[in-house]
């Protein structure tokens, strides 16, 4: 097997063939390897992951919600085909010539957040996400989540019912699959589930009901050929718990194996125990706020010098980047999706300033791209290289630090040798 740039010589999709590959080199080297997924939330984000990918010489996985790519931009401001560009131009810059997998994250209704605030009805949803698939597929992407476990039509305090999901599923995945084979794109790979508190595949049974009938629904239009290589499962992590469950992780690895599936995590932003996740069996886990967090920490130490050198008279004005920060969050109203229960309805600075500072650190990656967050960074970084400081490497070796942690517990350094 060899590797020219991003593009792998093989049929089997690429997903599949490092899933493959990692079970294989499991069984003679008698080590258990998980992939790491990031979220592309910025810029900064995409080129530390590329630096941490090649200088752990470890695959890497890319898996973007449709908040952040679509077809109208996202907040990220790229579209399907830009995003695949930016990200080739990316592993170029750096040089990294090993394997990166283009994932949809969260592909269903109601997740792009306009079509929930906006009250859209069932078909215009599905069709929007439809389209979004299409132009992944378009785009060269590896991988699409499907995720039809929101519907803002179920009264509050319910959860979707199961079988409603398996439908929707099964018919963004036919969809999807008739799309790609009419117009002769290479085979994807798919993903399935959730793992989130409004409903999904937390519960077991309901879980195994969802497989049975999403198998059956696959046969019943034709695509017995085509099954999900990862099943989200709830495995003990949400936005505010860290401790990663063992004892659910190894039953529903072992539950889905029989199927050929790998369990997939989310949120294991912070997780107190990534080096689990390997030995539990899991095939991938995604990160995405902490290295936001990240971010934010580290223009914030970046501010921290440049004021010190303001007060010494070698900076002439400061880019005041914590408060055009907190003001365009503020604006944005998408800190609101976070609120805890007893938060709601409340203005922003209404809020405790623990909570405050913790919505503004998760809730950048909503406005890096404002135009003012951009002049603010600029001219931060200007202030400071003047000075002789390598400003944007100081941001990205600080996000490149939490993700080194997690290509080491998850068993990832090196692994490309194995892969060529």
């Amino acid at each position: 097997m060899t590797f020219k740039s991003n593009d792998m010589k093989t049929t089997q999709p690429k997903t599949e063939y490092i899933l493959r590959r990692i079970a294989e080199l499991k069984e003679t080297q008698h080590i258990s390897r998980t992939l790491l997924a990031v979220c592309p939330n910025s810029m900064a984000v995409i080129k530390a992951a590329f630096r941490s990918a090649k200088r752990n010489n470890a695959p890497i996985k890319f898996a973007a919600t449709l908040n952040q790519v679509d077809c109208d931009g996202g907040y990220t401001g790229m579209t399907q085909s830009v995003f695949t560009d930016v990200l080739r131009m990316e592993s170029r810059a750096v040089d990294y010539t090993g394997p990166y997998i283009v994932a949809v994250d969260h592909g269903g209704p109601w997740l792009k957040d306009i079509q929930s605030i906006e009250k859209w009805d069932t078909d215009r949803a599905m069709a929007a996400v439809k389209k979004s698939f299409e132009a992944a597929v378009a785009a060269g992407y590896d991988l699409i989540h499907v995720d039809p476990t929101v519907d803002i039509h179920v009264p509050k305090g319910e959860i979707i019912d199961i079988h409603l999901v398996a439908k929707r599923t099964v018919e963004l995945i036919e969809h999807t699959e008739t799309f790609r084979r009419s117009n002769g794109f290479p085979p994807v790979s798919y993903e399935v589930g959730t793992e989130e508190v409004h409903g999904g595949l937390a519960d077991e049974s309901v879980f195994d009901t969802f497989i049975v009938e999403l198998k059956a629904g696959l046969k019943a239009c034709g695509l017995a050929d085509v099954w999900p290589c990862f099943i989200v499962g709830k495995v003990g992590t949400d936005l505010h718990t860290v401790t990663f469950d063992k004892e659910v992780a190894r039953k529903l690895t072992a539950k889905v194996a029989k199927f050929g599936s790998y369990i997939k995590g989310h949120y294991t932003d912070g997780v107190l125990n990534p080096e689990d996740y390997p030995s539990c069996g899991m095939g991938a886990a995604n990160v995405g706020p902490e290295f936001t967090i990240s971010e934010y920490d580290a223009l914030m130490e970046l501010e921290g010098i440049e004021k010190r050198l303001h007060a010494e008279g070698r900076v002439a004005v400061c880019s005041d980047m914590k408060n055009v920060l907190w003001k365009l969050v503020d604006e944005s109203n998408r800190w609101r999706k976070w609120l805890l229960e007893s938060e709601k309805g409340h203005h922003f600075n209404e809020l405790s300033e623990e909570r405050k500072l913790w919505l503004v650190r998760t809730s950048c990656r909503y406005i890096w791209q404002k135009p003012e967050a951009i002049v603010a960074r600029n001219q931060l970084y200007e202030n400071l290289n003047r000075n002789g400081y390598e400003s944007e490497d100081i941001v990205l070796m600080r996000i490149e630090h939490d993700m080194d942690k997690y290509f080491n517990a998850f068993n990832l350094v090196n692994l490309n040798d194995y892969l060529l």
